[in-house]
């Protein structure tokens, strides 16, 4: 049977500027025109019968046929990439692509990962991290390492574990001129928040009693744990401790756990997290295993009901 298909310039030319939202990104990746681009797209929608995009002064936006047909169209993209990498390289190494917080890569990941690449030397892993989800969509990411909930079900999650947060500080700061003996005292002290994440400390400070009297948003702001961990490690302030962020802090006697009595549940839980299409790649399942295995081994995770 004979399948009908538009042009393969036509198609190439919208998946990226449907990526991109912009046919001159699109232009740039593609390295050619503006002008091409626009006449592949237009090529295209006179093949479909049907505008894919609206066109406005300055930008581009997928109308309802064309946010129906750009998923499609990226799947199909992303399948014949995968059946050609097989082809080219079957026993080459294969690149293993996973977005995660910089804190989560720093403290607990990266310490961990000479064992997997002892195991799969032919696998190649690509960190890249961000304080944002990833767009799987948009982004060539085949993993992501995510504190949420399962909202998508085109994605596939894995439950890793779930964290606790507690305010932490060092010993110097604990016994200073303002000794920290109880929650209130914390109002003497500056909280060092991470403005991604400002929900933790708002709902700590609920839960405590102390949302009234205390407003995080006074004191310094870091758009990481690694950043506000550090800082309180320094001695400049009172960050939120979260496992596995600060166990090793405590352990070394650089941070202490204010008030272990007081801990409260993060909101959302840990996940590992792909697209369904994706789950069934050899070295998506070998990463997937490998690192669920090392949260099972870790024994300063705290065992938490989900």
């Amino acid at each position: 049977m004979r399948h009908k298909l538009p042009p393969l310039n036509a198609l190439r030319s919208f998946e990226a500027a449907a990526r991109h939202k912009s046919f001159r990104q699109a232009a740039e990746e593609l390295c050619v025109s503006h002008s091409a681009i626009s006449h592949q797209v237009k090529l295209l929608e006179n093949y479909l019968d049907t505008l894919l995009f609206t066109r406005q002064a300055r930008s581009v936006e997928l109308t309802r046929a064309g946010k129906a047909y750009y998923p499609i169209l990226r799947q199909a993209f992303d399948q014949i990439s995968e059946a050609t990498t097989a082809v080219i390289a079957p026993f080459g190494p294969s690149r293993l692509t996973i977005q995660l917080y910089s804190t989560f890569a720093i403290r607990w990941l990266i310490p961990r990962l000479p064992s997997f690449q002892a195991t799969y030397p032919d696998i190649q892993v690509r960190l890249q991290t961000s304080q944002s989800d990833v767009d799987f969509t948009q982004e060539d990411v085949e993993l992501c390492v995510m504190i949420g909930k399962k909202e998508n079900s085109s994605l596939r999650y894995d439950y890793l574990f779930s964290s606790e947060l507690f305010p932490v500080a060092s010993p110097a700061l604990v016994k200073g001129k303002n000794p920290i003996r109880s929650p209130k005292d914390l109002c003497k002290h500056t909280l060092l928040q991470v403005y991604p994440s400002a929900r933790d400390w708002t709902d700590w400070l609920s839960a405590n009693g102390l949302a009234d009297s205390i407003d995080p948003d006074d004191g310094l702001q870091f758009d990481s744990y690694e950043l506000s961990t550090t800082t309180a490690v320094q001695g400049q302030g009172i960050a939120l401790g979260m496992h596995p962020y600060v166990a090793r802090d405590i352990q070394a006697g650089v941070l202490v756990d204010l008030f272990p009595d007081k801990h409260v549940i993060a909101n959302g839980d840990w996940w590992l997290v792909c697209r369904q299409e994706k789950a069934e790649l050899k070295r998506v399942e070998l990463f997937r295993q490998w690192l669920i295995e090392q949260v099972k081994l870790d024994q300063e995770l705290p065992e938490l009901s989900r």
